[in-house]
């Protein structure tokens, strides 16, 4: 691997610590190089604190004057919540800086740059692009479009089952499976269900993770049928909570209100919510990215709505059978092989006896 390469890629493992705690911000991981020698190292910790190249300024055990920077993305060149980044790369004498994307956002793009080699910085871009674009997905997604972006994680046997014909689902896969979903939570912002599957499973949503962050947990209900006592609506208090719902009655809404829920108020699109309309809402909100964990009715609906850039799919070895035994994807369907939803660029894990098969919709 080049030496580039492979500080770059150094920088990357450190972007990824921030994973989950930087929403709607990208992950950045930043490396300053001397000599030869790694003299400071940091990441983008938490959304409204320190950049990456400020915190690896803080931890340099010598003069950064003449070294080379490494930094995941583009250079920050706005006042924000913290001071432009550029800046302090100037000031501490930086003879050159790698970046590995540019950021598409139009308060950074090329001004940062543009200011670096005014003041005699050597600048090289592009160096592990790739990986540094798969690293902040939802962040480009986001700031392009102003929309969430959406996972659609879905759980199924062999014979693309979700749960038995008694309609029980725990657990079909295994441990290992089941940790890395609680990862994926712990890195979006938000997660969201129907309300049938509130009242058919009562889930909690959390993440049972050490040091794990909650995502904030949103019910799809068009006509506030969820139930006061379920394991969501009571601990609304601890855990933010949204209710997506078509009733404007305020009596109605006063329950879930007093139970520390907030509600969005959605239009109906034939008998359903219109989640066109609810992801804008939940973009303008700053929710930059959202799993899908509802069944097969929420996910009939949100494919058909053209929400969802991403699906998960973990795979049991194991088969339910069942005529009436629910599947991930219900609704009416569509009646022509040809107007098949097309997915691209898959990937396989093997996660202990399970299969997480990914990929992206065209």
């Amino acid at each position: 691997m080049k030496k580039d390469e492979y500080y770059m890629d150094l920088a990357i493992v450190l972007a990824n610590k921030g994973g989950g705690n930087v929403n709607p911000n990208p992950q950045v991981g930043a490396l300053i190089v001397k000599e030869g020698r790694i003299i400071g190292q940091g990441y983008h910790e938490k959304y409204g604190k320190a950049h990456a190249e400020i915190n690896a300024f803080k931890d340099c055990n010598e003069s950064p004057e003449g070294a080379t920077l490494y930094v995941t993305l583009e250079p920050c060149a706005h006042q924000g919540k913290q001071p432009p980044c550029f800046e302090a790369i100037i000031k501490n004498g930086i003879k050159r800086v790698v970046i590995g994307h540019l950021d598409p956002n139009p308060l950074v793009s090329g001004k940062g740059i543009k200011a670096m080699r005014e003041a005699g910085i050597e600048v090289s871009l592009n160096v592990l692009e790739k990986e540094c674009e798969e690293l902040n997905k939802i962040f480009f997604y986001y700031v392009s479009q102003g929309l969430p972006y959406v996972m659609m994680k879905y759980v199924m046997t062999l014979d693309g089952k979700i749960a038995t014909s008694a309609g029980q689902s725990k657990w079909i896969t295994g441990e290992i499976a089941r940790q890395k979903v609680h990862q994926d939570r712990s890195r979006f912002m938000a997660i969201m269900i129907g309300v049938e599957t509130l009242i058919l499973d009562d889930p909690q949503l959390s993440v049972r993770l050490e040091n794990g962050k909650n995502p904030i947990r949103i019910i799809c209900d068009t006509h506030l049928r969820s139930p006061l006592a379920s394991k969501i609506v009571s601990t609304a208090t601890e855990i933010p909570t949204i209710i997506a719902t078509a009733e404007s009655d305020p009596e109605k809404q006063a329950p879930f209100l007093k139970a520390g829920c907030e509600i969005i108020l959605v239009s109906c699109l034939e008998g359903r919510l219109n989640l066109k309309e609810l992801t804008k809402k939940l973009g303008e909100k700053g929710i930059d990215s959202i799993i899908l964990e509802g069944g097969g009715t929420l996910n009939a609906s949100a494919l058909k709505a053209g929400i969802v850039q991403k699906v998960q799919t973990y795979i049991a070895l194991k088969i339910f059978g069942g005529k009436e035994a629910p599947s991930p994807v219900e609704g009416h369907g569509i009646e022509q092989p040809n107007q098949a939803y097309l997915l691209e660029g898959a990937q396989i894990t093997y996660l202990g006896e399970d299969i997480l098969l990914e990929s992206e919709l065209l």
